[in-house]
């Protein structure tokens, strides 16, 4: 799908056109990438999962200190998908705080007034149960505090145009021999029928999506182990896939490292594919739509 700029935006209390939107160039977000950002899918314009990515923003607000209220984030969330007229598609909504305009220094202004974007804009969130995709792995180099959704992303923007310029989905992150998450998604491996992925930390993005699969398989009898897998467990490895907000659950075909490629068949593995059809299945119970 070709990216494409919003026809509205909300920026501190009003709606405009993009080219509208302005901001100081003292906004510490502009100066230092001193923000946090949350996105929020919406099914042919019915939102999934709003509560706990809300919760996830204000999490990432309260780890930083920066002060915003968003009690009225769902009333804009709502209105956004309304003005960009994607009340019958498939997307998502973006959100962005910053610390405001304040005279550059390292450490926070004791006064601010928060500037708050957001908007929402179309995407394809069908057809993943097919995708079957390459990705390269290289070493984690991000901060330590992966955690909380900062806006600040150059370590993940560089490991991502690295794997986009090789013609990968994603690239997937090594922290000290063990696998963390992708540039952009959270991972899972399949062993023995158990799935595995790297605990919640300060390692790696409590991903919503993640953290929503996690409880699929306890709910449905699926053995889910939250445990870091070291690069050393790979031969035992069956299955590979990635999730995200808008991921979803994408199947991996191959791990592509700098001395060897390791295949993981022809098709998408059989607990992938239960936990893509579980998936489908809770999107049709909480939206209405059918993904199928």
């Amino acid at each position: 799908m070709k990216l494409t700029y919003p026809s509205k935006v909300y920026l501190n209390g009003e709606w405009l056109k993009p080219e509208e939107a302005k901001i100081s160039v003292f906004d510490r977000g502009f100066l230092f990438g001193d923000g946090i950002y949350e996105v929020i899918p919406f099914y042919s314009g019915n939102l999934f999962l709003l509560k706990e990515h809300l919760d996830r923003l204000k999490y990432s607000l309260n780890e930083v200190e920066l002060k915003c209220d968003i009690g009225d984030f769902e009333a804009l969330i709502l209105k956004a998908i309304d003005l960009a007229e994607l009340n019958q598609e498939d997307g998502a909504i973006y959100i962005q705080v910053s610390r405001g305009m304040a005279p550059r220094t390292h450490y926070f202004p004791e006064k601010y007034n928060a500037t708050v974007l957001m908007y929402a804009y179309k995407t394809n969130l069908r057809g993943f149960q097919q995708e079957f995709k390459d990705v390269v792995v290289s070493n984690d180099l991000r901060w330590h505090r992966c955690d909380i959704k900062s806006v600040s992303l150059m370590a993940n923007i560089i490991a991502n145009t690295e794997a986009k310029k090789g013609g990968f989905a994603e690239n997937i992150m090594i922290r000290d021999g063990f696998f963390t998450e992708g540039s952009h998604s959270s991972l899972f491996f399949v062993k023995n029928d158990t799935v595995y992925t790297h605990p919640n930390g300060t390692f790696i993005l409590p991903g919503i999506t993640r953290n929503f699969l996690i409880q699929l398989c306890k709910n449905n009898a699926i053995e889910i182990i939250e445990e870091a897998l070291p690069v050393s467990a790979l031969d035992e490895v069956t299955e590979v896939f990635i999730t995200g907000t808008t991921t979803q659950i994408t199947a991996i075909k191959n791990l592509h490292f700098p001395d060897k490629i390791l295949n993981f068949g022809d098709q998408i593995g059989k607990v992938t594919k239960m936990l893509q059809q579980l998936f489908s299945e809770e999107v049709k119970k909480q939206t209405g739509v059918d993904l199928s």
